[in-house]
């Protein structure tokens, strides 16, 4: 497997302003896969210490600050060799670990040198605690699931990645490169970015064994949803969780708590709702009521929807069967497109610094699926599961907001092409799509 986010691995080992590492993503997402393959590439050589599997490691941070002591006691106890610059330190499974988080100020103050890394389940929720924590002290970095064309990658198609990365021009993608990408994209669909499903797909073309892991997968979030102090939240945490599929199956996607359960109010589940987001199996999406910067300050607060963390899993909590694959575009378009603008919202979490939003007027009714800020610009967003597409909410957002509007974008199962202000990208060049901006900005100001 390949994993672009070596990249930004290299440049924080390379950056003068290094400070220890905080990796944070969902469970199996592949963050220590991806630390372990990060020191086998660049460093002489890892040292990995797991505080879930040797417990008695977590004392060494509770009877000292010292943090030259600290590794002294963990080179001795592990037999593991540590050197500064030459080796990359993993501490994992540190979510339960607040003095080893903490210890972090430490090695940044006093022990600079040492290039340590941190990673953990549920880093998240741990985070989110009023703990000592050492603001200013250490980096983060989020996993994601795997895009697209990591997918391609793993999956032997390292052709059609190249391709959509290399692309320089606004102009129609050849029939070569856009029939098979088309195809792969609804493989994607089945598979989802988590690593050991895709594996499992791409080595053995297994679709029963595939189906398991991501089902175990589920079955391994749904046991954490047991680890939130308040046990009285966990049962909220399920409904919440199970009804994510029915909240996106709806025409207008706006989450509503009475989906979870008939009567239900928003004080009496936001608590659990938080925890996921916290947890970041789910994605917070908000309305908002005018394109105006910063986007955040035009939120209204009680209108958002949720998506999850990754299509593939989405697809499996949803029943939907890999068969769906075989049948035309329906993958596209089951239950009213949800796949799509999951899809869609996943690859815009990991290019835009700012969450997305959505904007939406109810008389008369319009809707457009995404708002997203790059740099002081506020880009409107359509989402179509289909070709020969309309753009009715794009062109309302328009009227009401010419002076706000440089370029619409409309992603469907069309072509790449600028038609005057609207940019269409096809579905599977989602990932790309910022470099298509620049490219669409740059020939409209010509």
């Amino acid at each position: 497997m390949e994993r672009f986010l070596l990249k930004k691995l290299l440049a924080w080992k390379t950056s003068p302003y290094r400070k220890p590492l905080i990796v944070k993503g969902v469970r199996q997402v592949g963050k220590t896969w991806i630390l372990k393959e990060f020191g086998r590439l660049y460093y002489d050589n890892v040292a990995y210490f797991n505080f879930d599997e040797n417990e008695e490691y977590k004392q060494f941070f509770d009877t000292t600050k010292n943090v030259n002591r600290i590794l002294q006691n963990l080179s001795m106890a592990s037999s593991q060799t540590i050197s500064p610059k030459k080796t990359l330190i993993i501490f994992d499974e540190v979510q339960d670990c607040p003095n080893v988080i903490n210890s972090m100020k430490y090695f940044c103050e006093n022990a600079p040198e040492y290039h340590i890394a941190c990673a953990g389940s549920l880093l998240g929720i741990a985070l989110a605690k009023p703990s000592s924590f050492p603001v200013g002290k250490v980096n983060f970095m989020q996993v994601d699931p795997m895009t697209f064309e990591e997918f391609l990658i793993a999956n032997g198609d390292s052709n059609l990645s190249e391709y959509i990365q290399t692309i320089d021009t606004i102009e129609p993608i050849p029939d070569a490169f856009f029939n098979p990408l088309y195809e792969k994209l609804k493989m994607y669909y089945v598979t989802g970015g988590m690593p050991e499903p895709v594996r499992i797909w791409t080595e053995a073309r297994d679709v029963n064994v595939m189906q398991e892991t991501l089902s175990n997968i589920i079955e391994a979030y749904e046991r954490d949803f047991a680890k939130h102090p308040n046990v009285n939240e966990f049962p909220k945490i399920s409904m919440i969780w199970n009804s994510i599929p029915s909240q996106l199956a709806k025409e207008n996607k706006k989450f509503l708590y009475k989906v979870v359960k008939t009567g239900a109010r928003a004080r009496e589940y936001e608590d659990a709702l938080q925890w996921l987001i916290d947890a970041r199996l789910v994605h917070k999406i908000y309305r908002s009521t005018s394109p105006g910067l910063p986007i955040s300050a035009y939120d209204d607060l009680s209108a958002f929807k949720i998506y999850l963390v990754d299509v593939g899993l989405l697809r499996r909590l949803a029943k939907l069967a890999p068969t769906a694959f075989g049948e035309g575009n329906r993958l596209f378009t089951e239950f009213k497109g949800a796949l799509t603008e999951n899809f869609v919202l996943q690859t815009l979490m990991t290019q835009f610094e700012v969450t997305p939003r959505y904007w939406s007027q109810a008389n008369p009714p319009y809707e457009v699926d995404f708002l997203i800020q790059r740099d002081n610009d506020i880009f409107p967003i359509e989402v179509k599961s289909e070709s020969n597409t309309t753009s009715k909410s794009l062109k309302k957002f328009k009227e009401l907001f010419p002076d706000k509007v440089k370029l619409r974008i409309r992603y469907s199962l069309d072509n790449l092409k600028l038609d005057d202000d609207v940019l269409n990208i096809p579905l599977f060049m989602a990932g790309q799509t910022d470099h298509l901006i620049e490219l669409a900005l740059k020939e409209k100001s010509v």
